[in-house]
């Protein structure tokens, strides 16, 4: 760990301790479960960070090519919206949290599906939102050469199949009507935040509104999350949204009660994360990310990656 990391995990592991003084956290009272979910913490604020931090080197036009080893949705998404694209930026970061990133075939299905397959021309915001039921044909017409290609871990109970129910197609389809074809993504956003509010409570009300086909908690917490991450909208979680959650609930319930069965109601369980939250200044996608994955290892740090 690096010197300035260590600092910030003895500053978090001290909140900690500090904070179960008035609220018991029974669940890092044991000095290794507390270790465990502070180097989660950590690895949660690198990842934040290394979203935030995209502008500081250079990035290669390739990272925006299909067609390209480089492909990365995240950095084209960067560049679009540098370049004044939000619109392209946001249907980057809608595709990427749709497919997900996968360990090993990383971002290969929405390379696939945004690069037409190699084929041309790609699939991009103004084409698909231009031409909804041309790409519902092309979907059809090609879904078998996307299939066998997983989705990423939190979306890996999704189905490629045209004949699954709110298939990719209806999927896309719900995601423009929410945008507009004709009104883009800043007007969406910009739409939403009447009367004019907060980071936190524009958050709020996009998560609220979101009538994304297939995009239930997680995946509308991801996208939201990495839209406010790369500045495409000045957003940011105030809640860790755990009513629906499997994971981050389980992790709450260690933290506070040590038992992740425990029958304590959801409203509790947010206030107190978002409280302790508040006096770690990590934030709610810290708490929620690293709380997800310090449930399943909770006296000894793993390493979590896709």
């Amino acid at each position: 760990m690096r010197p300035f990391d260590r600092q910030r995990a003895a500053a978090l592991s001290a909140g900690l301790v500090a904070f179960s003084n008035h609220t018991p956290l029974l669940g890092v009272a044991d000095a290794n479960a507390r270790a465990s979910l502070v180097r989660q913490m950590i690895d949660s604020l690198h990842r934040i960070e290394f979203a935030r931090q995209l502008g500081q080197r250079s990035i290669s036009p390739g990272r925006m090519d299909p067609t390209s080893p480089l492909f990365d949705p995240v950095r084209a998404a960067y560049l679009h919206d540098q370049a004044g694209n939000k619109d392209e930026a946001a249907w980057l970061i809608f595709l990427s949290t749709h497919f997900g990133f996968h360990r090993r075939w990383k971002w290969e299905l929405t390379r696939r599906v945004y690069g037409a397959l190699g084929q041309g021309p790609n699939w991009t915001w103004a084409r698909t939102s231009g031409d909804i039921d041309g790409f519902r044909h092309w979907f059809n017409a090609h879904a078998a050469q996307l299939q066998g290609v997983p989705f990423g871990n939190h979306r890996k109970y999704e189905s490629i199949r045209p004949g699954a129910d709110n298939n990719l197609a209806d999927t896309v389809a719900s995601y423009i009507e929410w945008v507009g074809a004709n009104r883009g993504f800043a007007l969406l956003v910009a739409d939403i935040d009447q009367p004019p509010s907060n980071p936190r409570t524009r958050f709020d009300r996009l998560y609220r509104a979101s009538p994304i086909v297939q995009f239930g908690r997680t995946a509308k917490f991801d996208f939201l999350t990495m839209i406010g991450k790369l500045n495409i909208a000045d957003i940011e979680p105030p809640l860790p949204y755990l009513q629906g959650a499997t994971g981050p609930t389980r992790g709450a319930k260690l933290l506070i009660a040590n038992n992740p069965t425990a029958s304590i109601p959801v409203r509790h369980l947010s206030d107190i994360v978002v409280d302790l939250g508040t006096i770690l200044d990590v934030g709610m996608q810290v708490m929620e990310d690293s709380l997800c994955n310090w449930q399943k290892s909770q006296f000894e740090y793993v390493a979590f990656r896709g």
